[in-house]
């Protein structure tokens, strides 16, 4: 089994010694069955990460103790935002998970005007933060130490006025394939859009803003499938796959 790993929102630093937060301390105890003296790898996504020793178990108390230090990174050299047309329920979390994994850097919910959730106020907030675990608890995962940020959701209009880099958004009707285009410079931000697709007016401003349409094969892809497979292909073209 591989060592098991934590993201800690704190600072950490070696010979540091504390309590594992409430989250992570009954995951070691209960799910995990961890006891005194096994190893557990600790990062708090400011770069690098920890290697602790498990102190002391009592109930869903765990005390640990930093060993050492390991400055290693797992991010991809392509550097791609993820803007996501809000899916509901668990459509959004897979998403956003998978994402992860595949090596996205950052993930912007986009409020488009088919999206089935409406999120406003606290209850954007809490939906926010609920993503942002989603994502460490993928990298805990899959081994990054980088915690991609999940920005407030925005309109599409309002996060193109802002957006940098290369633009691509996923539509059927296109003709180019992301075979098609070169290898990016820079940065790439990927668009796709919710349950539905994107309004004829929210296409038109992403072609004003010159975003390139690209399409994924013959077939129309669920949303919460599309951008993953972009990010794979992206990944195989241009990335470290």
């Amino acid at each position: 089994m591989s060592t098991p790993r934590f993201y800690l929102d704190q600072p950490l630093a070696p010979g540091a010694r504390f309590n594992l937060p409430p989250g992570p301390a009954r995951h070691a105890a209960r799910a995990l069955r961890l006891a005194v003296d096994d190893t557990v790898v600790l990062f708090n996504g400011c770069g690098g990460e920890y290697n602790a020793r498990i102190e002391r178990i009592n109930k869903d108390e765990v005390a640990v103790s930093l060993t050492g230090f390991a400055d290693v990174e797992r991010e991809s050299r392509l550097h791609v935002m993820l803007a996501q047309g809000i899916s509901s329920g668990e459509r959004m979390d897979y998403t956003l998970q998978k994402a992860v994994e595949l090596g996205v850097a950052a993930i912007q919910p986009i409020a488009a005007k088919r999206s089935v959730v409406k999120l406003s106020g606290e209850r954007a907030d809490k939906r926010v933060a609920h993503w942002q675990g989603v994502v460490a608890s993928a990298c805990e995962q899959c081994g990054r130490n980088q915690v991609p940020p999940v920005g407030a959701p925005l309109t599409l209009a309002n996060w193109l006025a802002q957006a940098e880099g290369r633009l691509l958004f996923l539509s059927p009707l296109a003709d180019a394939r992301l075979a098609d285009l070169p290898a990016p410079s820079a940065s790439d931000c990927l668009v796709a859009g919710p349950e539905g697709g994107f309004e004829a007016d929210e296409i038109a401003a992403l072609h004003a803003a010159g975003a390139i349409p690209v399409r994924l094969g013959a077939r129309i892809l669920r949303t919460e499938t599309a951008a993953l497979a972009a990010l794979a292909a992206m990944q195989t073209l241009w990335g470290d796959f």
